[in-house]
């Protein structure tokens, strides 16, 4: 056998080692839940649903009042839980990925949780 790699290795090799250094980059974790989510949409859909004008209702004053990030909200998927009840409740028909995008916008606006790193895998 030839000291030379075989051709179908020779062009294989480049990608072996753009895998192995992309590798790591991919097993990061996103800081949250939503953390891919379309802030412009979720913005437009806040917009358009009217939220703090219900959320005036409710408690008053500017509506914020009603993003207490100490209590019943107190990490990013009880936030994405709540807006889904919010759609569910007043029949918004969100979907989930824009239900996430208002959890972003909230999220950036009024909670600002801190990275939730996951817990290593089990050997």
């Amino acid at each position: 056998m030839s000291a030379r790699l075989p051709r179908l290795w020779r062009a294989a090799l480049p990608l072996a080692l753009l895998l192995a250094v992309a590798a790591p980059v991919q097993a990061q974790a996103p800081l949250h839940r939503y953390a891919d989510a379309d802030i412009a949409t979720g913005e437009k859909l806040i917009r358009e649903h009217q939220c703090t004008a219900c959320h005036v209702r409710k408690v008053g004053g500017d509506g914020s009042a009603i993003y207490r990030p100490k209590g019943r909200i107190n990490n990013p998927d009880a936030l994405l839980s709540m807006v889904e009840r919010c759609s569910t409740e007043l029949n918004l028909g969100l979907f989930p990925e824009d239900a996430a995008a208002v959890a972003a916008v909230l999220q950036r606006d009024h909670y600002r949780f801190k990275a939730q790193v996951p817990a290593p895998a089990a050997r």
